[in-house]
């Protein structure tokens, strides 16, 4: 008889442990009814992935530990499982009299627990810990060098954690060596572009580097800064992709693996497992052909990640509603279109709140896009409080672009009219109770152009991470099939209108340029020269290092939004504010 495995993808969420343990629960009761002997589950399935500085809370970790128990105790008999926790070390951490940051963390290990017929039969503690990027596990885990292999219905299962896969000689091979047919990963692994490919490959690798069916289990759901897609997968012994799970939806999958019994069982405990012992009541059901779901393109997925991330932020953080700055223009026009997806039209509320430098096509852009969402829609002129605003500060700040004194206007009446629209935005949503979602791209995050306590005011910020181009591009997505985003919207030069006839290109370099400096300096860590190397004008990335150099005190200001590349600011990036380096 096959053995039959199946991949808990679920949206184990932070901190909700008794919501992770009826996600868990419900999974395991479904996988056991088709007769799977294995069910896996994601890292820190009980605790929700990454728990920061809730390890250093000893009750939060005592919950997770009574969750391991609960979870033994009502779980469906004949059914293997393999769940996520924090293991408490070597017994003395949970008992310790004073629980602070200096002893909190001393033995606390990510962990895997084998579950099966009312106890806890076998754990592994994670050998690899990431501490890069978005990653900070050496803060908080222990790594421990013991392989895991247990044996369940005749085979034998390696048990490995995420980032054990990804290196040549590690965890995987270890498991494999100690004679693991099947190796199961319970993953974290956040999304970002081209991730999949290297996930996938590294996957492949195993496989066929050790014969052995790879069962690669994934967690899905927006996280403050990260958004999980789940993408889970399992290979066979060639590298051949036998299933996968859904983007960015929960998911059960189910398969049966052409996996012969060990002759003697190698794992260090001997799992029967109902469904394939050979006092197994009756033959189980037989399971019905899987469809694959449709994977997304390269744009479409991005989409998705940006979707759900804002649906989960929020919806976890108690907002139903969001509201939205509607300027006419792509940004604002591609966060109000996620929103609308991610919360349903009638949950979103677009404003347009035109300036005496506003054209008549953006209000007409603005309005046309509201319509097309189904949302609604509010258009409050700034003029008047602009107006008196620059009255009360006449002698202090320059105003006003046709002054008889012939001074000239600068940024700091540019910003005015965008905390203006702050303002504005920030009491409709402490009246209403709605979000608002901020509306800047990476690109002028990276570069400054963002106004601090203007269009930077808000709770969540959907497109934190997607450089300008890559915004056109998803929006000429969202419209394949039908124009939400007003076409003119796509087609006209970009421009903050903060003063008549304003470009962005008087002060920015093309768009082309512009990302792939930002790119070269914040996501690959070159240096100036290298970036020139790339084909771009010494002086010009020198100016373009410096203005994103400068911008770091803004950025760590700035709303939380959902990484999409291979390294977003925020907690991806930590540079010092104070900072004398200039190469």
């Amino acid at each position: 008889m096959a053995f039959r495995l199946a991949l808990g993808q679920i949206d184990a969420r932070v901190g909700d442990i008794d919501g992770n343990v009826e996600r868990v629960l419900s999974a395991w009761r479904d996988a056991a009814e088709l007769g799977a002997d294995l069910v896996v589950f994601t890292e820190l399935t009980v605790t929700g992935y990454p728990p920061e500085d809730l390890l250093l809370k000893r009750e939060f970790v005592d919950a997770n530990l009574e969750a391991i128990e609960r979870l033994a105790s009502e779980g469906p008999t004949g059914t293997v499982a393999v769940v996520g926790y924090v293991g408490a070390g070597q017994g003395d951490t949970t008992d310790q009299e004073h629980w602070d940051v200096a002893v909190a963390t001393r033995g606390m290990t990510n962990s895997a627990a084998v579950l099966a017929d009312g106890g806890l039969a076998a754990t592994y503690d994670k050998l690899r810990l990431p501490n890069f990027g978005v990653f900070d596990e050496a803060r908080y885990f222990t790594p421990r060098d013991r392989p895991c292999v247990v044996t369940v219905a005749g085979v034998d299962v390696g048990i490995t954690i995420c980032e054990d896969l990804w290196s040549e000689d590690g965890p995987v091979t270890t498991a494999a060596r100690a004679g693991a047919q099947v190796v199961a990963n319970l993953n974290a692994s956040p999304y970002h572009r081209r991730k999949r490919d290297e996930r996938e490959r590294w996957v492949r690798h195993h496989a066929r580097t050790h014969a052995v069916h790879i069962a690669y289990c994934n967690v899905v759901g927006g996280q403050d800064e990260v958004v999980f897609d789940g993408d889970s997968m399992v290979a066979a012994p060639d590298g051949t992709i036998l299933a996968r799970g859904g983007q960015f939806v929960e998911d059960l999958v189910v398969i049966d693996l052409d996996v012969e019994p060990a002759s003697a069982p190698r794992g260090i405990v001997d799992l029967a497992g109902a469904h394939s012992s050979s006092d197994a009541p009756g033959p189980r059901v037989a399971l019905s052909p899987r469809v694959e779901p449709d994977r997304l393109d390269a744009i479409g997925e991005v989409w998705e990640a940006l979707v759900r991330a804002t649906r989960d932020y929020c919806h976890r953080n108690g907002f139903g509603d969001a509201v939205v700055g509607l300027s006419g223009g792509i940004d604002s026009a591609v966060v109000a279109a996620l929103a609308a997806d991610a919360l349903g039209g009638r949950h979103l509320t677009g404003v347009a709140m035109p300036s005496p430098y506003s054209s008549d096509h953006s209000l007409a852009d603005a309005a046309q896009l509201a319509d097309n969402l189904g949302c609604t829609y509010h258009e409050i002129a700034i003029g008047p409080a602009l107006s008196a605003a620059s009255q009360e500060l006449d002698e202090l700040v320059v105003t006003g672009f046709a002054r008889d004194d012939g001074r000239q206007a600068g940024v700091a009446y540019e910003n005015m009219q965008s905390r203006l629209r702050g303002l504005t935005l920030m009491a409709l949503s402490n009246e209403h109770g709605s979000i608002v979602l901020t509306t800047g791209n990476k690109s002028e995050y990276a570069v400054g152009y963002a106004t601090l306590y203007g269009d930077m005011a808000g709770g969540f910020a959907p497109i934190k991470d997607v450089p300008k181009l890559l915004v056109y591009e998803l929006a000429r997505w969202r419209n394949r099939e039908v124009e939400t985003i007003p076409a003119a919207t796509i087609e006209k030069p970009p421009s903050a209108e903060l003063r008549p006839g304003q470009m962005d290109s008087d002060s920015l370099p093309d768009y082309e340029t512009l990302d792939d400096v930002i790119r070269a300096y914040v996501e690959l860590d070159l240096g100036i020269e290298r970036i020139v190397a790339r084909g771009h004008d010494r002086d010009e990335v020198r100016r373009l290092v410096q203005l994103i150099d400068r911008a770091e005190y803004k950025r760590r200001q700035a709303a939380p939004g959902p990484k999409i590349t291979e390294r977003a600011f925020g907690r991806d990036r930590r540079v010092p504010i104070t900072n004398g380096w200039r190469g």
